[in-house]
């Protein structure tokens, strides 16, 4: 048996449901298919821990998705999203206890960075003014499809010829060189670094200032809030809006393409759905190519290339429900919804090495969240709902024991900035990279990202060298997942634009649209 509609979109993490949503509205008629039981992606909730207690099970902050126009442009607030809102933003936590504050008080901030090094503050008042006047212009250019021609102009007109090429300078930078260019302070330069580790970029590899100058930007702008009552209600948002045409429990095997064309797709039971118009996949780039497409239906010079394909690190989380607020030695962690723990700028550099070189780092990294701090509809009054993740080496092999050791340390590293912090532990939960993955097939072996955040797999590098869009090489498919550019982050514009890519393609001019995409790719791939 089989069904027919417009669009067949493979996976309902966040992008799959935007790119359905946008499709949506423009009066396709959709169907979103999902491998899981719930929709939604990483972007989850669950009692994973304690009766009571709400877990976010993947990823928990959102400052890109409170920046995003995309997100914004489907009034989510009007389908049940409420954003809520730590009294602080993040809180970078230094080895000698001293630590640094995020605060969307620009005038917090600038204090506590001044208290690391005299005249930091005034810096960071510079940064923010500069962010504040291209802010627009800088968040559509990132987030639209490569090259942002449109809003590009309006980034060199606003910035001039001189100053844009500064900027672009600055964005390609290791935080290392950037901090050391701009602030004299330690404070300064490791809310940096810690920021870009949100990727797999240590402190002194290219393009780290990239992540590190925007996610702090968006901290200081919009916050990291979270939506009230786990994020699992931004997805139901998305799906409420978009209507109630996502399919739980039924896995795509395989993308039907004749003719180099996408027909539809094949569930893993055998049924097949037909797309007149459009497949869209929110996967992984190497899923969808390899596994769901095959390699007879793509050039060898792309295969060539998806061989090289880089993931990011691998991840493992600790989810904890906890008797009450974590008691921070630092006051300024008490009141972040984010916290960093575990290294200087030297130790983060150290960490990042470490992991590159294939070796367990003996400190880890953490980057954790006090979610009742930031809502407390999370866990019942005076308790607290937290987790952190670390980056592991990819390909290790974690055990029950040996992922339970490494949770220990974690808490370790907690405990020597606030102690009483084991002893106030209810209950936990362990996530390592197998287990991550078996709960979101998307997270392959632990990555979050989709995909390096490396400059040499971002733009038009992203997945493979290519256009730096959601085209492939199979006309009417679309990737629309985080390996597309722009990359990782609940933002959704890689579905965005994977949504704009086919209506384009199926618009007035989606002949010449299609000639143009067939003949690039010919360039690139043949």
């Amino acid at each position: 048996m089989s069904e027919t509609v417009d669009a067949v979109v493979v996976g309902a993490g966040p992008n799959g449901l935007v790119a359905a949503n946008l499709l949506a509205d423009a009066g396709w008629d959709v169907a979103v298919l999902e491998a899981a039981d719930r929709p939604g992606g990483a972007v989850r909730t669950e009692e994973l821990t304690a009766p009571g207690f709400r877990n976010d099970v993947f990823s928990a902050f959102y400052p890109l998705g409170a920046g995003s126009p995309v997100l914004a442009g489907l009034d989510l607030e009007r389908h049940g999203l409420r954003w809520r809102h730590a009294p602080e933003v993040l809180a970078h936590v230094l080895p000698d206890d001293r630590a640094v504050l995020l605060s969307r008080d620009v005038d917090r901030t600038a204090a506590s960075l001044d208290s690391f090094g005299a005249g930091d503050g005034e810096v960071w008042q510079e940064e923010f003014a500069l962010w504040q006047r291209i802010r627009d212009d800088l968040l559509d250019a990132l987030l639209r499809p490569f090259p942002p021609v449109r809003a590009g102009a309006r980034l060199l007109r606003a910035l001039g010829a001189a100053d844009a090429l500064r900027f672009a300078r600055t964005f390609v930078q290791s935080v290392r060189a950037y901090g050391d260019d701009r602030f004299a302070g330690e404070g300064a330069r490791v809310l940096l670094a810690g920021n870009a580790m949100h990727t797999d970029l240590g402190p002194d590899q290219a393009g780290g200032t990239a992540f590190g100058w925007l996610l702090t930007m968006l901290g200081q702008d919009v916050g990291y809030p979270v939506p009230e009552g786990g994020a699992g209600v931004l997805a139901e948002a998305l799906v409420r809006r978009l209507g109630g045409v996502v399919q739980c429990g039924r896995p795509v095997a395989r993308i039907v393409v004749a003719g180099g064309r996408a027909l539809g797709v094949r569930d893993a039971a055998g049924g097949f759905v037909r797309a007149r118009k459009a497949v869209l996949a929110d996967v992984p780039a190497p899923s969808l190519y390899l596994d769901m497409v095959g390699e007879e239906h793509l050039p060898a010079r792309f295969r060539s290339d998806l061989a090289k394909f880089e993931w990011d690190d691998a991840t493992i989380k600790v989810d904890w429900a906890l008797s009450k607020p974590i008691p921070w030695t630092a006051p300024e962690a008490r009141g972040a919804g984010t916290v960093h723990v575990g290294g200087d700028l030297n130790g983060l550099a150290a960490f990042n090495t470490e992991i590159a070189c294939g070796r367990l780092p003996r400190t880890p990294f953490l980057i954790m969240g006090q979610m009742t701090t930031a809502d407390p509809t999370r866990s019942p009054e005076g308790t607290e709902s937290a987790w952190a993740y670390t980056h592991v080496p990819r390909g290790e092999t974690w055990t029950a024991d040996r992922l339970r050791r490494r949770a220990d340390r974690m808490e370790q590293v907690i405990e020597q900035h606030a102690p009483g912090f084991r002893a106030s532990i209810l209950a936990r939960a362990v996530h390592g990279p197998q287990e991550l993955q078996e709960r979101n097939r998307a997270l392959v072996a632990g990555s979050t990202n989709s995909g390096t955040a490396g400059i040499h797999q971002q733009l038009v590098f992203r997945p493979v060298p290519g256009l730096g869009r959601p085209d492939t090489p199979v006309d009417r498919l679309y990737l629309a997942g985080a390996s597309a550019h722009p990359g990782g982050g609940v933002h959704g514009a890689p579905g965005a634009n994977a949504a704009r890519a086919a209506l384009a393609r199926n618009g007035l001019a989606g002949e010449a649209y299609r000639l143009t995409v067939q003949s690039l790719h010919r360039a690139l791939y043949r």
